[in-house]
């Protein structure tokens, strides 16, 4: 049985949706591979006919399950054209900073997993989900970013994905896979900010440039 989805990508679940997929989050954790629809609807107190309809089949549900557990993922507001340093690098920052919260927690932690176990198995598409879902959304969300601090001249990379990539290795660096192998690895809230900011200097370090260009300053202008 599976219906049309009613929610689109780029639709903000509801709140009585998100609590659904808070509840999936929940029972990965606790049983890992033996998620079913049944048992959703029994934590979440709805129907399984209610599931269908919002989210189409299991791995309907399991897309959108890693889409808002990687909305959590943000950098900060900024103005493009007002664009500066400091505002930069709090938004880099903030990025930094909720991305290692997400991926420590113990939700994330077992999401991976099983998405790991999946795709060495060929036993489902979640692997394939959880990466266009999850990686590869939160790179298309954050290259704005990236590509606003070039445009302000602030940045200076010839390609956005690549820096994409060396701002991801340098918050991430082995925490992950630490954590994924079962290392009792613990961060505390002000560790992680501690961690972000130094991946944002690091990155600045490597890509950042000093004065905006000539070039930049007189777009600005005219």
């Amino acid at each position: 049985m599976a219906a049309t989805r009613n929610t689109t990508d780029a639709e903000e679940p509801t709140a009585r949706q998100q609590a659904v997929l808070d509840a999936v989050l929940s029972l990965m954790v606790e049983e890992g591979d033996r998620l079913t629809m049944t048992a959703v609807a029994r934590r979440a107190s709805c129907s399984k006919e209610t599931l269908y309809k919002w989210f189409g089949d299991r791995d309907g549900l399991l897309a959108a399950t890693v889409r808002w557990q990687a909305a959590r993922v943000r950098a900060g507001r900024y103005d493009s054209p007002t664009l500066d340093i400091a505002t930069l690098r709090d938004s880099l920052k903030g990025f930094a900073a909720t991305w290692l919260a997400v991926i420590s927690s113990p939700t994330s932690i077992a999401l991976n997993r099983l998405a790991i176990g999946h795709a060495a198995s060929r036993k489902s598409n979640l692997g394939g989900i959880v990466l266009e879902n999850g990686r590869f959304a939160i790179g298309e969300r954050f290259r704005p970013v990236l590509e606003a601090g070039r445009d302000a001249g602030l940045l200076a990379f010839e390609d956005s994905e690549t820096a994409f990539r060396t701002f991801f290795g340098l918050v991430g660096r082995d925490v992950q896979i630490r954590l994924l192998l079962g290392d009792a690895l613990t961060l505390a809230p002000d560790e992680i900010e501690r961690d972000a900011a130094q991946a944002t200097d690091q990155f600045l370090a490597l890509y950042g440039q000093a004065e905006p260009s000539t070039k930049v300053l007189s777009a600005r202008q005219a």
